[in-house]
């Protein structure tokens, strides 16, 4: 049965930004998506409504004790006009996959899908247009018990908001600079590195203001238990071309299962390059570095898309990487990436959901 989804319109519209110079979750819609969720009515009452505040008691759970989780994917507007999302079911399933890590009650796929798709319709005239912009979707769960005490919310509150954005990073599809941490850790085995919740970014904070003074963009995360293995950076998985075959970090449970990261796997292979999926040591990366062998990096995310690395610090060593230039690898994934996305490219693989 269809997700029976009420509407309330906004009586006082917002006046959209420039398409130029959106930057990254500034600026937002607006509608949001509502549902909420008991024992005994399991998840009812969805509605779109005007974007605004929420009232919420100072002893709403998920303010002690961070029982929350949440998403991001993006739409697209198409070469005839029409809106495209990427992959929204791959999201679906992820949010499940984190909703059982954190002890929350799944949300149908397929009313995941119809939230997004009507809430999308109702401001799809906020989808920018202009080359590399994006309506970014940011769906999440969070406790919703007024009640303290150190177990499961019985209730539970679902939102999505929307934004429309540009380039993540200020420099756009340029090479960035990261830190290896090599004292904190950003997720260990058996804890929630592969569950998209708060708790794994609000955790790296204090590593990625310290990089940041540094002069680097992002912290480049190495595992738990040893500190010796790569993981993934602040925001985005990442991968690397030594000696022309493709290493990125296993689904171990320790880092997010990406969807940009699979979808580059599968072009990868599409092309008939070789991909690894292992444990890389940051010792194996810097010896392929001194020996010429690490020819290039590149981080994928949704917000991100692709970013080309151009220097690695580690123990106070820059490795700069391809003389700090867009590398071909990095260059022909974001060009067949984004292509599909917008429509510029065959969706070989229907990625795609129009709506």
């Amino acid at each position: 049965m269809a997700l029976q989804i009420s509407a309330e319109r906004t009586r006082a519209p917002k006046e959209k930004p420039e398409e130029t110079g959106l930057g990254f979750g500034q600026y937002f819609t607006d509608h949001m998506f509502l549902a909420d969720y008991s024992p005994d009515k399991g998840w009812s009452d969805a509605r779109i409504v005007p974007y605004g505040p929420m009232a919420l008691e100072p002893s709403c759970m998920v303010f002690h004790y961070g029982q929350e989780l949440f998403e991001g994917l993006k739409a697209f507007r198409g070469p005839k006009g029409e809106t495209r999302l990427f992959r929204p079911g791959m999201n679906a399933r992820r949010m499940n996959a984190s909703s059982r890590r954190m002890c929350i009650p799944a949300f149908p796929e397929e009313d995941f899908l119809q939230a997004v798709t009507e809430l999308v319709k109702t401001d799809e005239d906020w989808i920018p247009s202009a080359a590399g912009t994006s309506l970014y979707i940011r769906p999440f769960i969070f406790a919703a018990d007024a009640r303290l005490g150190v177990h499961p919310s019985e209730t539970y509150r679902f939102v999505i908001i929307l934004s429309p954005c540009g380039s993540y990073y200020s420099q756009g599809f340029a090479p960035i600079r990261i830190y290896v941490e090599d004292e904190y850790i950003r997720a260990a085995p058996g804890g929630t590195g592969s569950a998209k919740c708060g708790g794994n970014y609000a955790g790296g904070m204090l590593a990625q203001q310290g990089a940041k003074a540094k002069g680097y963009s992002q912290v480049l995360w190495l595992d738990g238990k040893q500190k010796k293995y790569v993981a993934e950076v602040g925001a985005m998985n990442i991968m690397f071309k030594i000696d022309g075959k493709i290493v990125t970090a296993p689904l171990d449970g320790t880092i997010l299962p990406g969807v940009t990261r699979d979808s580059c796997i599968t072009l990868l292979k599409d092309w008939g390059m070789e991909v690894q999926e292992r444990p890389l040591s940051i010792d194996e990366i810097v010896d392929a570095w001194k020996n010429g062998e690490l020819e290039e990096a590149f981080g994928t995310g949704t917000a991100a898309s692709i970013s080309p690395v151009g220097e690695i610090c580690y123990k106070g060593v820059p490795m700069p990487i391809h003389d700090f230039e867009v590398g071909p690898v990095s260059r022909r994934l974001y060009d067949e990436l984004t292509g599909i996305q917008a429509g510029r490219m065959e969706d070989k693989h229907g990625w795609v959901k129009t709506i």
